[in-house]
C-alpha cells in the first residue's frame, strides 16, 4: 500500500469516527430508564426482576434478552427468559453472541429482523459473563452501531428500559474494566486503556463510571484510578443481588438485597510528587435499597424505614475505635462506614496489602474514612441497616517489608 494510499485510509476512518460521534451526540436525551444490577441477582428476587418487568410496561411486556456475554449463551438466554415470563413477561432470547454454536454473530449483529423484533420490545436484558463478548458482538470494528445495538437504543430512547447484570452492567458506562488486575494491582499500577479499560456502550452517559459485584469483592477501590484516569467525578458500585435504577432526571433508586457505594471526586486531589497511587478529600456514601438519590443536585431521599431515622451525631451510639487489616474484604468498607457514622470516634483506619503474586508485592495502602460536619447518617426502624453520606476518605501508599516476620 503506497503512502497516499495509507493517508487516505486512516483519514476515512477518521471521518467515520467523526460522523458516528456527531450522530450520537446529536440524539436527544433517552426518555426510558436503566436497570443496573451488581451480579449474583437470585431468581426469587421479586425486588429487581419485579421492577424490570414494570419499567418494560407491566405484565405481558416483551423483554429481549441478550445473553452475549455468556460462556453458554443459549442455556444462559433460555434460564434468563424463563426468569421472566415467570415475573409476568414475554421475553424472549436474541441469538447475537460470539460463543453462540452455528451462528455468525457478525451477521445476526446486522439482521433487520431481529433488530425489529428488539425495536417493538418494551425492554432489553443483557446477562452476565465477559462484557468483552457484548461490545465484541454489538460494535462495528469502526466503532459505530450494528443494527441490533441501534435498536437497543431506540428503545432506550422511546422510553423502554435497558437492563443488565454483572457484565451487563459493565457495559452502561462509556468507560469500563475489561482485563482488570486483582484490585490491589489496579492501585499499584494504575489502568491504561486497550488494557484495563476498554469502552462501554455508554448508556448512563459519560459522567458516571459504574461497576459492580462491589461490596462482595472490595472492589470500591478499584474504582478510584479508573476515575481518575477518565475523569469521572462521580461513580456508583453496586453490590450483588441489587440493583440501581436511573432514570432520565438522573434520579438513582436502589432495589434488590443490600445497596450501592457512591464516590464522589468532585473536590479530591492527588500529590503528584508521590509516585505511587494516592488520593485526599474523596467522599464516599452508601445507599441501602429504597434509598433514591438525584446525581445532578445531590439530593438524597431516605427510603421509608429510615424517614425520621437521622442520626444525631452529639449522640453516638459506639465510643470504640474502628480499624481492619483487610479492607478490602468482603463488606469491610460497609462495617467500617456503618461503624464510624455512629461513633464518638471521627476517624477509621482500614490496610490493604498485596497478596503473593501481584505486581507489587512491597506496596500497600491506608484508607482513611473521617465523619465531619457533611458527614449525614440514618438509621432504619425495621432493621440493622444504616445509609451513610458523605464521609471523607483519603488514600496513601504504604511500604510492606516482605517476609513479614524476622
Amino acid at each position: 500500500m503506497t503512502s497516499f494510499a495509507k493517508a487516505m485510509r486512516v483519514l476515512c476512518a477518521s471521518l467515520v469516527s467523526f460522523v458516528v460521534l456527531v450522530s450520537h451526540a446529536a440524539e436527544a436525551p433517552p426518555k426510558g430508564n436503566l436497570l443496573i444490577a451488581g451480579g449474583a441477582v437470585r431468581a426469587d428476587n421479586a425486588d429487581v426482576w419485579g421492577r424490570l418487568v414494570e419499567l418494560a410496561g407491566g405484565k405481558g411486556a416483551r423483554i429481549a434478552v441478550m445473553p452475549s456475554a455468556a460462556g453458554n449463551p443459549q442455556r444462559s438466554g433460555t434460564n434468563l427468559v424463563a426468569i421472566l415470563n415467570k415475573y409476568g413477561a414475554q421475553a424472549f432470547a436474541v441469538p447475537v453472541a460470539v460463543r453462540l454454536k452455528g451462528r455468525d454473530y457478525t451477521r445476526d449483529a446486522e439482521d433487520e429482523t431481529l433488530a425489529k423484533s428488539i425495536r417493538e420490545a418494551g425492554g432489553v436484558y443483557f446477562s452476565g459473563g465477559d462484557q468483552g463478548l457484548i461490545t465484541k458482538a454489538l460494535v462495528r470494528p469502526d466503532g459505530s452501531r450494528t443494527a441490533v445495538l441501534q435498536a437497543i437504543w431506540d428503545v432506550y430512547q422511546k422510553g423502554g428500559v435497558i437492563g443488565g447484570s454483572s457484565a451487563g452492567a459493565a457495559i452502561m458506562s462509556s468507560t469500563m474494566y475489561y482485563e482488570a488486575k486483582t484490585v490491589l494491582g489496579t492501585l499499584s499500577v494504575g489502568v491504561n486503556d486497550g488494557q484495563e479499560l476498554a469502552p462501554g456502550l455508554g448508556f448512563v452517559g459519560k459522567d458516571l463510571f459504574v461497576d459492580q459485584h462491589l461490596l462482595a469483592r472490595g472492589r470500591f477501590a478499584r474504582m478510584l484510578p479508573a476515575m481518575l484516569k477518565k475523569g469521572y467525578k462521580q461513580g456508583l458500585g453496586i453490590d450483588e443481588n441489587t440493583a440501581i435504577i436511573v432514570n432520565g432526571k438522573r434520579e438513582v433508586e436502589v432495589v434488590g438485597y443490600q445497596g450501592a457505594l457512591l464516590l464522589d471526586l468532585s473536590l479530591a486531589s492527588t500529590n503528584s510528587q508521590e509516585k505511587d497511587f494516592n488520593l485526599s478529600n474523596a467522599r464516599i456514601s452508601y445507599l441501602d435499597h429504597g434509598d433514591r438519590y438525584n446525581l445532578l443536585t445531590r439530593q438524597y431521599t431516605p427510603s421509608a424505614d429510615k424517614a425520621g431515622g437521622k442520626l444525631d451525631p452529639a449522640s453516638p451510639f459506639l465510643n470504640e475505635q474502628v480499624y481492619s487489616a483487610d479492607m478490602l474484604g468482603h463488606n469491610t468498607v460497609l462495617v467500617m462506614m456503618e461503624k464510624l457514622i455512629n461513633n464518638a470516634r471521627d476517624t477509621a483506619i482500614g490496610i490493604a496489602t498485596a497478596a503473593p503474586g501481584d505486581p507489587r508485592e512491597d506496596l500497600g495502602f491506608e484508607f482513611k474514612l473521617t465523619r465531619d460536619a457533611e458527614s449525614v447518617g440514618y438509621e432504619s426502624a425495621t432493621a440493622d441497616a444504616y445509609t451513610i453520606l458523605n464521609l471523607r476518605m483519603d488514600v496513601r501508599p504504604l511500604k510492606i517489608t516482605r517476609p513479614w516476620y524476622q
